[in-house]
């Protein structure tokens, strides 16, 4: 005999109540859910598409220039030979249909959490509720989120899209909060003292002083992205992660194997590329920084002979 059976503690429907939150939203909101649909199936299928349109070759070239010129030739010789490897297992257009799905969902997730972060650094009593939010976004298992997510978009890519964005945006507010409210506060009340706005020295002072932590937080989004990558797979989402989803199906270890293979060579491209966007001065043999060195000596020369 339970707790339940005895009367002691009541039966308290929570999952009834989501459930029917769920009936509601579908049954009231629907014309808004196909626009989010449609918008999100078309988005995501053009930029997959847009990858996907140059030559393999000229899109390894592409991505191997975009390492040199944020972080160092090295990388770019790294990052060409495993996308050269990503052809030769025959994964490209799924590798390239993945990144589209991370792209979008990623482009999402910031666009949200940094206001969001930004709000939070600023407002006690929003950091306060937001917290729990978050932690209930991020620990919840992920397999939980396709069940709303198949029911309002039906299968296909939008659904994998929405689930990514809910269980990937918590690390981007955290983030962003937590490099504003680490910029000094002698430097904030420096900018209040020569008279500048909120906004002047949000803009001015605390973002570029937290651009660091923000861009950690946008490596955090891309990684966890690309681990839902194989979820949003399992309703229909193309791309990689329905490759490995097809292999545990049918125990194609091979296939399997290159798949996550791919998953793996995107993820330390990706990861090694926003690093680098949020330290460039950390990466002197980068393109970017060469050009600046080469850029600072010839403004130094032409002051000289002047």
């Amino acid at each position: 005999m339970t707790l339940l059976d005895t009367g002691l503690v009541p039966r308290i429907p929570v999952g009834q109540w989501i459930d029917s939150g769920i009936d509601w939203i579908t049954t009231n909101l629907d014309a808004l859910l196909d626009v989010i649909s449609d918008a999100g199936t078309s988005v995501t299928e053009g930029l997959a598409w847009l990858l996907l349109l140059p030559h393999p070759l000229i899109m390894v070239a592409i991505f191997g220039l975009l390492s040199w010129l944020v972080r160092s030739w090295k990388l770019a010789v790294g990052v060409a030979i495993s996308f050269l490897l990503i052809i030769s297992m025959n994964q490209w257009e799924q590798a390239m249909q993945t990144l589209a799905l991370v792209l979008i969902a990623t482009l999402t997730a910031v666009i949200i959490a940094v206001p969001l972060g930004i709000w939070a650094a600023r407002s006690d009593t929003v950091s306060a509720i937001l917290r729990p939010v978050l932690d209930l976004m991020q620990t919840m298992p992920a397999f939980v989120y396709l069940i709303p997510a198949v029911t309002f978009f039906s299968i296909g890519v939008v659904p994998g899209l929405f689930s990514t964005i809910i269980f990937a945006l918590p690390p981007g507010v955290r983030l962003t909060e937590l490099g504003i409210r680490q910029v000094d506060s002698e430097t904030v009340e420096a900018g209040q003292s020569f008279g500048a706005t909120d906004w002047e020295i949000l803009t001015g002072i605390q973002l570029p002083l937290a651009v660091r932590s923000i861009m950690a937080g946008v490596n955090q989004v891309i990684m966890l992205a690309l681990s839902m990558a194989v979820i949003a797979g399992m309703v229909g989402a193309d791309g990689l992660g329905k490759e490995v989803v097809s292999a545990l199906a049918t125990i194609n270890i091979a296939k399997g194997a290159e798949a996550g293979l791919a998953i793996v060579f995107l993820a330390i491209f990706l990861d090694r590329f926003t690093s680098a966007l949020g330290a460039p001065a950390d990466h002197s043999s980068s393109l970017l920084a060469t050009w600046k060195k080469k850029r600072t000596a010839k403004s130094i020369h032409a002051a000289t002979a002047a």
